[in-house]
């Protein structure tokens, strides 16, 4: 899980630098107009596994969005970004608030999902908490079908204290026979009293198949949807190496799997 690794947790503070909020734009807005050009409308969201809130800062001029995270440091920078949230810590793949939502999302954290029993728990919390004809969004960076071995760097800027970072990233499969892969990360983060720290830490990630990915949404008792695409419940991508963190908003996602629960 997300909490396991350094970079939400000890690192958190540094995540704008990593991973700015302005890099989210193109993303969220398509899941703007995913959730805009729903029937019925969309007003209230759930965004599990919210992290730093990066897109969430993108969607709350549009929506009232409600932000779970495991990682408390990394809603200490959501808090920050997005005072008008409610930020509640919590596991994704357990946590029942006990009401539902128009919509729920899911994006960077579901990645973090290795194996396909967390999956089901995640997408069954989904289900839980979307409202009769409700709409579930779960945005993974990887499928098995599409991965394939990638590096790149990014990150950068400088905040007001005069901090900066960035990072490099390989993503690559030891064993394409199960269901995840391994990113490795490179963080260089220039303190405002001229130090450097690198911080290097390997991240499991998953990559399903696209027929598990449909199966599970329909064992939780979602209809998948037909994507933006045209294509049931997914989207090809940009052809961009994807990331689960890290400059991930810079690219629109490899692909949105959507359900909506039945209004019966």
């Amino acid at each position: 899980m997300p909490g396991d690794y350094r970079l939400y947790t000890d690192l958190a503070d540094w995540w704008p630098l990593i991973s700015p909020p302005e890099e989210y734009t193109e993303e969220a807005a398509h899941l703007a107009a995913v959730f805009g050009s729903a029937v019925p409308p969309v007003r209230e969201v759930l965004d599990l596994g919210s992290g730093g809130g990066h897109v969430a800062a993108h969607l709350k001029g549009r929506f009232a969005l409600t932000l779970v995270d495991a990682s408390e440091e990394m809603l200490s920078v959501s808090r920050r970004l997005n005072p008008e949230c409610a930020h509640i810590r919590g596991d994704m793949r357990t946590i029942r608030l006990g009401r539902t939502f128009d919509a729920v999302l899911a994006h960077d954290a579901i990645d973090y999902m290795t194996g396909e029993d967390d999956l089901r728990q995640v997408i069954e919390t989904a289900f839980a908490h979307c409202r009769p004809g409700g709409l579930a969004a779960f945005v993974p960076d990887y499928t098995a079908e599409t991965f394939s071995p990638a590096s790149g760097s990014g990150g950068g800027g400088r905040d007001a204290a005069g901090r900066q970072a960035s990072f490099r990233e390989w993503t690559w499969d030891p064993d394409p026979g199960d269901d995840w892969i391994q990113s490795e990360y490179e963080f260089v983060l220039h303190a405002a009293d001229g130090t450097v720290q690198v911080v290097r830490e390997a991240h499991r990630l998953g990559a399903f198949r696209r027929s598990t990915w449909l199966r599970l949404l329909a064992d939780a008792g979602f209809d998948p949807q037909p994507g933006p695409g045209g294509e049931a419940a997914s989207r090809p991508g940009s052809g961009a190496a994807p990331g689960p963190g890290p400059g991930s908003g810079a690219r629109l996602r490899g692909h949105l799997f959507l359900g909506r629960r039945p209004s019966g």
